[in-house]
């Protein structure tokens, strides 16, 4: 188990609830990466700052990483037309939704939002039904 890496996780872990808590203790805003990137399409007076600096973090931070320590190998065993699938899929269950995993899941959850534990708890249902669907019936 070459990819176990627990305290990097827990690392890792604890700075995203620290940066999630942050946000909502410091602005009152819900760090749910759909709503951040849906505020940009109408900005309202204000909004846009913040939300480009947390996607600039976001995405900045792997990259950074990936200069100063290398980055990790990449292997995706789907093509194209798969992935453009899963992403319209994942898209249509965000609006469906409410939010995404990192708004319900970690935001939510934190708060103790109902609609967050339904949602993050039929998530994970559906990424285990999507599992067992891939390797036991579609691949036999």
């Amino acid at each position: 188990m070459d990819n176990f890496t627990p305290v990097s996780a827990a690392v890792g872990g604890a700075l995203i609830g620290l940066s999630v808590a942050l946000l909502w203790l410091a602005s009152g805003r819900i760090a749910g990466i759909s709503g951040i990137i849906g505020g940009l399409i109408k900005p309202q007076s204000g909004e846009v700052g913040w939300r480009i600096a947390f996607l600039v973090g976001l995405i900045g931070a792997p990259l950074v990483y990936a200069i100063i320590q290398g980055a990790p190998p990449l292997s995706i065993e789907a093509g194209y037309g798969t992935l453009i699938l899963a992403g319209l899929l994942v898209g249509f269950g965000t609006r469906l939704g409410g939010g995404c995993t990192s708004g319900h899941g970690v935001a939510g959850l934190a708060r103790l939002s109902r609609r967050s534990i339904t949602a993050t708890g039929l998530f994970l249902l559906a990424a285990a039904l999507t599992v067992f669907l891939a390797r036991h019936v579609f691949e036999g």
